[in-house]
């Protein structure tokens, strides 16, 4: 899936969402580290990303990659949005929607049944559609079973 625009009809300047590749990982570590450094995102290496990329999609402006996010597929019944992060300067022109606008259509061209999304931005992922229980009303409930410590390796 590229959701670019035809060579010729898109400006430059203006961001694209197109399909991560592993070229990108170095620069959507970069994007991430602050996220990961206020602790909203979880710690990322490049072998993590590797993982992401086959379902990942950057927003690209002027060939710099200022956004990320990905699908995770467990299964065909279960997938996860991932490591969601756009650039400052780049927030609040709807790049975050476009991104994960793009998982959600990676899920369901994989025939994915249903698509989580953990965050610490409510209200962000509700405007995407997401909601806090599935309309049979089941509801996701964590435990946490490791120290952060062990979670940061």
């Amino acid at each position: 899936m590229n959701t670019s625009q035809p060579s010729g009809s898109h400006d430059p300047t203006t961001p694209c969402i197109r399909n991560a590749e592993q070229r990108d990982i170095s620069e959507v570590l970069k994007i991430i580290a602050p996220y990961v450094d206020e602790r909203v995102l979880i710690p990322r290496n490049e072998k993590d990303l590797q993982k992401l990329v086959p379902h990942g999609f950057v927003a690209e402006a002027g060939g710099v990659i200022v956004g990320f996010a990905a699908v995770e597929i467990y299964s065909r019944k279960l997938a996860e949005v991932q490591c969601l992060a756009v650039r400052e300067g780049y927030q609040n022109q709807g790049l975050g929607k476009r991104l994960v606008d793009a998982c959600v259509n990676r899920a369901r061209e994989e025939q994915v049944f249903e698509l989580l999304a953990i965050t610490s931005s409510d209200d962000f992922l509700r405007s995407c559609g997401f909601d806090y229980s599935l309309p049979d009303q089941r509801r996701a409930l964590f435990m946490r079973t490791g120290s952060e410590k062990n979670n940061a390796k």
